[in-house]
Order: structure tokens, then C-alpha cells, then sequence
């Protein structure tokens, strides 16, 4: 089997629109494969279970489902009811009480805003809703605008207590939102599930944040294609997988044009300007939140810088496509990927 991978994206696929359920094969060493697909976070979402026999499999499958609801329901900054919701409304307010996981996971957040130097930044709301009324428009945000909507940008301004468990966002007007890592933190929790209930391998595909465990049923490693970031009906590099995760940032799928220039949907928080210069970055790493926050920095900080910081890092790599199609890796990539084509 080989999964293409394309860069992350809110639109639904048509075939996904509704439930998707499949069983791919029946394996003469007992084993069985399905398929199920479903639109959660608005993305389209894929799980694949291995298990032996097909009772288990779809029980897994329902119950990988049941934990990906759950996680939508806690950090949706769209839901009203969810805790992230409540923090939002809070703002320059007083600290909010939330449940220790949403506190762990805003923990680990920072940890990454920290190490990235505020390349990735869960505050960055503000200045992403203004480049998403530009791309409705096809007019660039003004200068006053930009600055009001940058001035409430910053990981820094997140007060957090660890024994009251409680979280403040110290200016009125700051969200936090999970674009950049929620789906490959509702990844991991779904293969957690898949495991307990008895599957023996998997592919969790949150909207393009991946996430394998164990083999396939033929005892071979999970094949991932990464799409060609200029042509991505193509692919242009195959991965073999077992136990990792791989997240695929691209322009590609979601950009906009104003006078003629080119603007990719990821901003940087720093700037609050659309990042220039890199048109794909796929993340390899056990992981799959850690690879999609990192996937979204490494975008940010570029070939040189990007690189550098995925080159520090054990058990994690990184290639950059940048905006001229050269492909640049990290220093052991090569161990995961079987071929490649030049873009």
C-alpha cells in the first residue's frame, strides 16, 4: 500500500465529505486491513487499521474516532463549548481553570515556541485572520491593521500556573488556536486508541498529519508518497515508515495572488507577513504533534535556519523544497527515503 501525502489543508476532499469505509485486503497470514474516512477539524481525516480479523478492526477504527471528537471538542477555537474557547474569551481577563491535558499540551506549545524563537506560535490568530480576509479581497492588509493585529501576537504574553492549572492570556483581543499542531496531537491520541484496542499497525492521516505504527500486513514498512510541491498530482519522493510520524507543509494548496505577487498561507508570528522563500517542508519524527508544530517552523525559519534547528534535534528530519524546487535535507533523511525525483 502507499500513501500520498500532500501538504495540510482545510478543504474536504469530495470523496470525504461523507463517511468513507473500506476493507482494503485479507491477508493469508490472518491479519485484515481497513480504511475508514471522515471530515473532523475541517480537514478530511483517514484511519487505516491492521488488525486480525475485521470485528477488531472496525472497533479500533470506532474507537480512534470517538478519541478524535473528543480532542476536536476540547481544543476547537470554532466550538463554543471547548476549553480553548473559554481562554480565548478571557483575554486580559482573569486566568481561566483547564483541565491538566489542555494544560500540558499549551506547555508543550511554548516549549516549542521557545525553541523556535516564536517561528511557531499558537497566538498568531490575529494576524491569520487578517491574511485570510485578504485572500477573500485580493487586498493587502494596511499597515495600521497589521501592526494592531501583530501587537496582540506573542507566546510570551500566555501566564501559565501549573498548581492552580489555570492559563491567562495577558491582553484583551489574543486567541490561541491549534492550526499548527492540534491535528497531529488528535493523530497520536487515535493511534494511542488504535493500539489499546488491539490493532497490531495503522495509519491515523489527520489532514495531512500522519502518523504510522507497526507494519502493514504483509510485514512490510507503511510506503508514504510526498506530492511534488509544483505539480501535486505527481509524487517525487517515497518514504517507508514504521512507528513515525510525517507532516507536509506546502504553499501549494492554499495561497493567494494581490498585484501579481505570490502569498502562501503561512505567516510568521514575528513579522505577521506571509513566509517567502520555501514552497514544501515535510517533518519525519516519532511524533506527530512534534512534527507538525515543527513543520510550520521549519517553513517559517527557512532552508538555512530550519535545517539547523531539525539538525539539532535527535530523532527528527526534515526536507525543505524551496521556491526555486531545489530539495534540501537534513543530515540523516536519507535513512527513511527509498526514491526520489527532482522537482
Amino acid at each position: 500500500m502507499v500513501l500520498v501525502l500532500a501538504s495540510r489543508t482545510r478543504g474536504l476532499a469530495p470523496c470525504l465529505v461523507g463517511a468513507l469505509s473500506l476493507t482494503l485486503t485479507a491477508s493469508l497470514a490472518g491479519a485484515v486491513t481497513i480504511k475508514s474516512g471522515r471530515a473532523k477539524m475541517g480537514s478530511p481525516f483517514e484511519v487505516t487499521v491492521v488488525a486480525p480479523d475485521e470485528a477488531k478492526a472496525w472497533g479500533a477504527a470506532e474507537a480512534a474516532w470517538t478519541e478524535i471528537d473528543r480532542i476536536e471538542a476540547l481544543i476547537s477555537s470554532w466550538r463554543e463549548s471547548s476549553e480553548t474557547s473559554a481562554v480565548n474569551r478571557a483575554a486580559g481577563g482573569d486566568p481561566v481553570a483547564i483541565s491538566k491535558e489542555l494544560f500540558d499540551l499549551v506547555t508543550r506549545a511554548l516549549k516549542v515556541s521557545r525553541l523556535t524563537e516564536g517561528a511557531f506560535d499558537i497566538t498568531f490568530g490575529p494576524v491569520g485572520r487578517l491574511w485570510e480576509a485578504s485572500a477573500e479581497t485580493h487586498r493587502l492588509p494596511d499597515e495600521e491593521s497589521l501592526r494592531a493585529a501583530r501587537a496582540l501576537v506573542g507566546y510570551e504574553a500566555i501566564e501559565l500556573d501549573a498548581e492552580a492549572l489555570t492559563v491567562r492570556l495577558a491582553k484583551p483581543g489574543m486567541r490561541i488556536g491549534w492550526g499548527a499542531m492540534g491535528k497531529g496531537y488528535a493523530a497520536n491520541r487515535a493511534v494511542a486508541v488504535l493500539r489499546a484496542a488491539g490493532a497490531s499497525g495503522g495509519l491515523v492521516n489527520a489532514g495531512g498529519d500522519l502518523v504510522a505504527f507497526g507494519r502493514q500486513e504483509d510485514g512490510q514498512p507503511w510506503k508514504i508518497g510526498i506530492a511534488h510541491p509544483l505539480e501535486p498530482d505527481r509524487i517525487f519522493a517515497f518514504f517507508e515508515i514504521e512507528d513515525q510520524a510525517i507532516v507536509t507543509s506546502g504553499d501549494y494548496e492554499r495561497y493567494v495572488e494581490i498585484g501579481g505577487e505570490r502569498y502562501a498561507h503561512i505567516i510568521d508570528p514575528r513579522s505577521g507577513r506571509p513566509v517567502r522563500g520555501v514552497r514544501s517542508v515535510t517533518v519525519v519524527c516519532p511524533d506527530g504533534e512534534l512534527a507538525d508544530a515543527l513543520a510550520t517552523a521549519t517553513f517559517v525559519l527557512g532552508v538555512e535556519e530550519g535545517l539547523a534547528l531539525i539538525d539539532r534535534l535527535r530523532g527528527v528530519e526534515a526536507m525543505v523544497v524551496d521556491a526555486e524546487g531545489r530539495i534540501h535535507y537534513s543530515q540523516n533523511l536519507e535513512s527513511f527515503i527509498r526514491e526520489t525525483a527532482t522537482p
